[in-house]
């Protein structure tokens, strides 16, 4: 194994979800003198982002295939990564779908799929990579949760209630790494304007790629647990969650 040193300066970062415009916002921003791998399906035709993450100033730029849907995968990846490329010491969850709302009200599979991917993977990554982070005795983890599963809405509740899932674990297994040396940041992002919302109409306090991962690398700069992008969202949703449920039902989205 390489003898590199974990630090939030120059340790092995990983994002998983390689093509994820938020994940190679962060990854730009936090490449500076690390490694940075990339992990994706198709993850030989990444030149772009290779490209982007390399100009950003990072010592080396690898990639790595990775199929979210595969959990029997995900503890071996990260084994073959801290191998390869020496202890992990940022792993960014960026993976994620959307899914068709209307296809998933009708059909069970579509729902499945969209939570399998949505929250399912994102247990079964997180629980392996605490466990070798715990190892290590340090790390950082980084979760992108929604406002979308801070209240559930009639407009997107597969999607949302996949969302719900992963705040509630990210939270508790934050709680659970306490004093263990490894940290975990959730990010709570309202609408994020990009090819994942393409064609739809943005909701107030909506955000681009690069301001999430400006959040994200503020709060982690500075050891926070959690950060909402923007931040006026934590106490509108405060107040939202106090709305009637009659009320609630009758929002478009």
């Amino acid at each position: 194994m390489s003898g590199v040193t974990p630090t939030r300066e120059n340790g092995t970062l990983l994002v998983l979800g390689g093509r994820s415009e938020i994940g190679l916002e962060v990854a730009t921003r936090l490449a500076p003198g690390r490694t940075v791998v990339l992990a994706a399906r198709r993850s030989s035709d990444l030149s772009e982002q290779i490209e982007r993450v390399t100009a950003a100033g990072a010592s080396e730029v690898a990639t790595v295939e990775f199929d979210a849907d595969d959990l029997g995968s995900h503890a071996e990846l990260l084994r073959s990564v801290r191998q390869s490329h020496g202890e992990l010491a940022t792993v960014v969850l960026a993976f994620g779908i959307l899914g068709d709302q209307a296809r998933a009200e009708v059909d069970a599979a579509h729902a499945l799929a969209i939570v399998h991917t949505d929250y399912v993977a994102h247990v079964s990554v997180l629980t392996h990579a605490a466990n070798l982070m715990r190892q290590q005795g340090r790390g950082q983890l980084v979760v992108f949760s929604s406002v979308a599963g801070v209240r559930v809405r009639k407009a997107n509740y597969v999607y949302g209630s996949a969302k719900a899932g992963v705040h509630g674990f990210a939270s508790g297994l934050s709680d659970a790494l306490h004093r263990t040396g490894v940290e975990l940041l959730l990010v709570t992002p309202g609408f994020v304007i990009g090819s994942m919302t393409e064609g739809m109409k943005p909701a107030p306090f909506s955000s681009t790629p690069g301001q999430v991962a400006d959040a994200v690398v503020r709060a982690l700069g500075k050891g926070r647990t959690s950060v909402w992008v923007p931040g006026i969202l934590a106490p509108i949703y405060l107040v939202l969650h106090m709305v009637p449920a009659w009320l609630w039902r009758k929002l478009p989205r």
